[in-house]
């Protein structure tokens, strides 16, 4: 049987049928496996019972505050945080492994994400390394609690690992462009809640410039097709975004 090392794998999910048995799968290595579900309605948390015990139900609110949350579960120091459509990959595993079996001075690794649109992997385009902070000691790790893209407050040195978490998060364009609309819609309430201010003529700047430093300064060009949709996209991100705050103001003022 293959040793399991002291580490605490928290995964979110909601509506996750599809992913979930692939995530679980790949961190079963670990000695304890979290997952925190969102009221989910489909088989999310059956399929997610053959894998742990601990399958607990809370209904998401803010991310960051919610993350927060399910960390604060783990009965181990370290914490590996993954979201139901990512994978750690084998050579992640083995990095990992080495490095919770000896003495670190850091207190959190960034880890690469290997992201997918179907079955295509885009490297270029910011997309690849693109780390995040994934692995960490919980008493030395905190997110904002903001509801969209919160920050990570981390108290000590964070270092890099080199393989990947594969990241299975888009299985066609369709899937893409509707991660794209809910985001922009809380990026807006996010500028509302914070009295940011925004206009017309910064929000199409920002619009030009994300497909430029996308498509042209990181390369996205060299994906094609696909790294071209990608940089429409985050170009699309800008505009749609201030189009839901120029909503949101138009209907404070009655």
């Amino acid at each position: 049987m293959e040793e399991r090392i002291p580490l605490s794998v928290v995964v979110l999910t909601k509506n996750e049928q599809d992913n979930i048995a692939a995530c679980l799968d790949s961190v079963r290595w670990a000695d304890e496996i979290i997952v925190v579900d969102d009221e989910s309605t489909d088989q999310t948390v059956k399929i997610a019972r053959d894998y742990t015990d601990r399958v607990v139900s809370r209904k998401m609110d803010i991310e960051g505050k919610h993350r927060n949350w399910a960390y604060a579960l783990a009965k181990n120091n370290w914490v590996l945080s993954l979201d139901a459509d990512e994978q750690v990959s084998e050579d992640l595993k083995k990095e990992m492994q080495s490095i919770l079996k000896q003495k670190t001075d850091y207190v959190a690794f960034s880890i690469p994400l290997r992201n997918y649109i179907g079955g295509y992997w885009v490297r270029y385009g910011g997309w690849y390394p693109a780390g995040k902070v994934r692995l960490f000691k919980k008493d030395k790790f905190q997110y904002e609690e903001a509801q969209v893209h919160p920050r990570v407050f981390i108290q000590g040195e964070c270092g890099h690992l080199k393989s990947d978490i594969i990241h299975k998060g888009y299985p066609d364009f369709a899937h893409f462009l509707n991660s794209v609309n809910f985001q922009t819609t809380l990026e807006a309430q996010k500028w509302i809640k914070d009295k940011r201010p925004m206009s017309f003529g910064r929000a199409l700047w920002r619009t030009i410039d994300r497909f430029f430093r996308t498509y042209v300064r990181k390369k996205g060009y060299k994906d094609g097709f696909v790294g071209f949709t990608v940089a429409f996209f985050a170009s699309l991100y800008q505009i749609l975004s201030y189009a839901k705050y120029w909503e949101l103001k138009k209907g404070d003022k009655g």
